[in-house]
């Protein structure tokens, strides 16, 4: 799909308030409230939007901490990256994974309500995994951007 303007300033406002209703985007956006339903149907339907979820609070929640861990497998076959994948996936606490270049073979976000459920989480479930070599943490401090959404490319 061939993004237009439009489109970039679609989902940019969505981005902001994906509960904002077409009425509302269409006095931002130069398009009728049913033109922005159509495009948003299309964005949907292209997979650029791929779902509307509710932003949650981690510290309102009793996760007050953040830390980013950075694992390295023990081995790297096919068989103990996939038993590793199945591993996180199950696992609440890591918000996300990524698997990069560089000193280790995966990257972390994980959330616990405090230093002692941190340290239970790396011993008792990350180190515990088989395919789990080492695990390096680094505990966020505090925040000083938060995530506003993807950049517009054309820019």
């Amino acid at each position: 799909m061939q993004l237009d303007r439009f489109d970039y300033q679609i989902l940019q406002a969505l981005q902001k308030d994906a509960r904002m209703p077409h009425q509302k985007l269409s006095q931002i956006i130069p398009l009728s409230s049913s033109q922005i339903g159509r495009r948003i149907q299309q964005l949907e339907e292209a997979g650029v939007i791929s779902a509307y979820r509710a932003e949650l609070q981690p510290e309102a929640m009793g996760l007050g901490v953040l830390a980013f861990m950075n694992v390295c497998l023990e081995r790297h076959g096919e068989k103990a990256i996939k038993d590793f994948i199945q591993g996180i996936d199950a696992i609440p606490e890591i918000l996300e994974a990524h698997a990069v270049t560089g000193d280790a073979d995966y990257a972390l976000r994980v959330v616990a309500a405090d230093l002692p459920s941190l340290s239970r989480f790396v011993m008792h479930k990350l180190l515990a995994m088989d395919c789990v070599r080492s695990v390096k943490s680094s505990v966020a401090l505090e925040q000083v951007k938060r995530f506003s959404g993807l950049p517009n490319p054309a820019h």
